[in-house]
């Protein structure tokens, strides 16, 4: 077999290397480690030395991407063709109204838009009629296209109708950082209230009374939620009074309304820890703490039907159970069991209705659906794919016997369904168009179980074009996350296709760290055995290439945020098994930024990685930290992204990491920086223009798999 990989030419641009300057980072007890890039670091954005970096290497990216600018661009094209540009969601019943979303063709943000119930009015006439030029009925909530011009980014967190319909509360964003600002819309006269809130997170709750908002006030500093305040409309938000303060700041903070609409509650959680407090939406005047925090002992609860039904973790339940308890219960000795604790089912969550319950349960790393009816029977809603995703969808009104799940593998789009719990009627409501021909009869997806080294043995999503064959010739992408219990279930990716009609092998390792497999996963997967995820996902690839899905030398690695931990270390464990690796806003300098409680998202999460103030976790982190780690060795070729204004992954720790790396790395292949000047975590803002950054590092990683080309006939030469 012979394959041709993309070379840059001899005369392109150099990469860019900033200035070395000394500096000593300090452990509390004693531990002191060089840090000569830390001097990228500026939180106000500001430092021209700093911004010129960015910029060169910018720059670099341009020029070495040059050759396969008409690939990006094939790609993109590729990509969006397969997008129904007037696409909407489907509709879902709130008090009356039929609430919705939709694209305008050739435009990059959402209209959110309702309708008013009535006769020849529901979910799939609605989607009908937002596929024409005419929506007759339609009341626009939000133009996001009109508010984001002008905008370098603009982003729409949430948004709330107070009860009585009349009024709209919604939090933005213009910069990607999260710091969001709550605006009033007054939806008769579609006027706009001179009311703004700052500085806040994107969770909005009204009471009753219409005209009091509780919202969630942030840290300026470390961006963390700290106090819950309630405004009322027309008064100066300086003066909103604050109705609950979080002195810990290893807690989040969020709040909500209870199932039935009676309370407001307020819910404080930790990694490993939860405190919910709850007062009635009526007269939302003093909240009560439903049972207080305890260290190891999480829950969240909801109510309906006269009393509380809580998912915890509580008596040794580690997969989690549900469990009652009545309405004004004070603590935990309230508490009744009503949905036991399995060992080989975890819970992740119930919807309650009139006459029955829906639970989100997972088992064998694959998600399902049990229906629970108050006489006690049960069964499960039907899956007809070996790995798929499935899951509860919008249902607002518990007065009805239609639940609506969604669905989805790595071969099937998109699709929401109604089930008739009673009749077991299933319904069709939409199913994610894809155009441009695709067929999902065309592609196969397969579950296998890889044996870790330590005996585990680890779920493994695939997906292929029709045809394939295991010879060990083809280019493989193997993602992964492995984090915060975070579960990456095997769903449709209108951008994945571009590489399976190349004749590439997509891969989902669903490594510890993650919770597939259930909450044991997740522990073996975070603090002193974090280095679990990282074997993990080595051990996959050594099994995929010998089972002959790929060829040794054409694998290429991605993965973000946590996902980028994750790549920078097997970077730096199993250098020679990757050919290519694509790293988003990845999280690279562990101890660092862990030893900064002023960093956002620090002090939240000593229970995910450890606390390096204390020695034990501060070795561990340290000897698997990616930019600690790196040395002199050949590393693959490399394709790094971030956002200037990322609250998440500061920009500086993947530019600290690719300016040591550049020094360190004694191989040849391409190592590119790219940064989004505009953007945050989540790149920019807009419907397609992340398309346009997911070409640009697809294009990257295709030239160098020796699929620059046709793709086809390359992959198989």
């Amino acid at each position: 077999m012979t394959t041709s990989f993309h070379t840059v030419a001899a005369d392109a641009a150099q990469p860019p290397h900033p200035a070395k300057k000394p500096h000593t980072v300090k452990a509390p007890f004693g531990a002191q480690r060089q840090d000569e890039y830390y001097w990228l670091r500026d939180d106000k954005r500001e430092n021209p030395e700093m911004l010129a970096y960015l910029k060169a290497e910018n720059a670099y990216v341009d020029a070495q991407m040059a050759a396969l600018k008409p690939l990006e661009d094939k790609v993109y094209n590729e990509i969006v063709a397969r997008i129904k540009q007037d696409d909407s969601s489907v509709p879902y019943r709130e008090r009356g109204y039929w609430y919705y979303g939709r694209f305008e063709a050739g435009k990059d943000y959402l209209v959110y838009g309702r309708r008013k119930d009535g006769a020849g009015v529901d979910a799939v006439s609605i989607q009908q009629a937002n596929g024409a030029a005419d929506f007759a009925g339609e009341q626009v909530l939000l133009d996001v296209n009109a508010l984001a011009a002008g905008k370098d980014y603009y982003s729409v967190g949430d948004w709330e109708v107070s009860p009585d319909n009349n009024l709209l509360a919604y939090a933005d964003d213009t910069n990607g950082r999260r710091q969001y600002t709550i605006r009033f819309k007054n939806l008769a006269t579609g006027e706009t209230y001179a009311d703004a809130i700052a500085g806040v997170s994107a969770n909005l709750v009204w009471a009753d009374d219409n005209k009091t908002l509780f919202y969630v006030e942030n840290d300026p500093e470390t961006l963390l939620t700290k106090r819950v305040k309630k405004h009322v409309l027309g008064t100066d938000p300086k003066l909103d009074p604050v109705v609950y303060e979080e002195k810990d700041d290893s807690f989040y903070m969020g709040i909500d309304r209870t199932r039935d609409d009676r309370y407001i509650v307020i819910h404080v959680s930790s990694t490993v820890s939860d405190e919910m407090r709850y007062a009635p939406a009526a007269d939302p005047s003093r909240f009560t703490v439903l049972a207080p925090r305890t260290r190891d002992v999480e829950y969240g609860a909801d109510h309906f039907d006269g009393r509380w039904v809580i998912r915890t973790n509580a008596d040794g339940a580690t997969n989690f159970k549900l469990v009652t308890a009545p309405s004004a219960s004070t603590s935990r000795k309230d508490w009744k069991d009503w949905v036991a604790h399995r060992d080989d089912v975890f819970v992740e969550g119930v919807e309650l209705f009139d006459g029955y319950a829906a639970i989100a349960e997972r088992s064998d790393a694959l998600e399902r659906v049990r229906i629970l009816k108050n006489d006690g029977k049960d069964e499960y809603v039907k899956a007809d794919e070996p790995a798929y995703s499935m899951g509860l969808d919008a249902n607002p009104e518990p007065g009805t016997p239609w639940l609506r799940y969604s669905y989805t593998s790595l071969t099937t789009p998109a699709t929401v369904y109604e089930l008739n719990v009673q009749t077991g009627e299933r319904r069709l409501l939409k199913r994610q168009p894809v155009l441009g021909g695709y067929d999902p009869s065309q592609y196969v997806t397969e579950r296998v179980w890889v044996p870790a080294r330590d005996g585990a043995r680890i779920p493994v999503s695939l997906v292929y074009k029709k045809g394939f064959r295991k010879d060990g010739t083809a280019a493989l992408l193997q993602y992964g996350y492995g984090s915060y219990g975070a579960s990456m279930d095997p769903g449709f990716s209108v951008t994945n296709v571009s590489l399976l009609d190349r004749g590439m092998v997509y891969a989902i390792a669903h490594i510890r760290g993650g919770q597939e497999m259930g909450r044991k996963w997740y522990d073996d997967g975070k603090l002193l055995r974090k280095k679990n995820t990282f074997t993990d996902f080595i051990d996959v690839t050594d099994y995929l290439v010998k089972a002959g899905y790929a060829a040794p030398d054409r694998v290429a690695a991605y993965g973000g945020s946590a996902g980028g931990l994750l790549m920078g270390a097997i970077s730096n464990m199993a250098p020679d098994k990757y050919r290519v690796i694509l790293s988003q806003v990845p999280f690279v300098d562990v101890v660092t930024t862990m030893l900064d409680a002023s960093i956002p998202l620090t002090t939240n999460e000593y229970d995910e990685w450890g606390n390096p103030e204390q020695k034990k976790y501060y070795d561990y982190m340290l000897s698997y930290s990616p930019y600690d780690n790196l040395s002199k060795q050949a590393y693959p070729a490399m394709f790094v992204g971030t956002g200037l204004w990322d609250s998440q992954v500061q920009y500086f720790e993947p530019a600290k990491y690719v300016a040591r790396l550049r020094d360190l790395n004694t191989g040849k292949h391409p190592l590119l920086f790219r940064t989004n000047m505009e953007g945050g975590h989540s790149g920019k803002s807009g419907r397609f223009r992340q398309y346009r950054e997911r070409s640009e590092m697809f294009a990257f990683m295709l030239g160098q798999l020796g699929l620059a080309g046709d793709g086809t006939a390359a992959a198989t030469q």
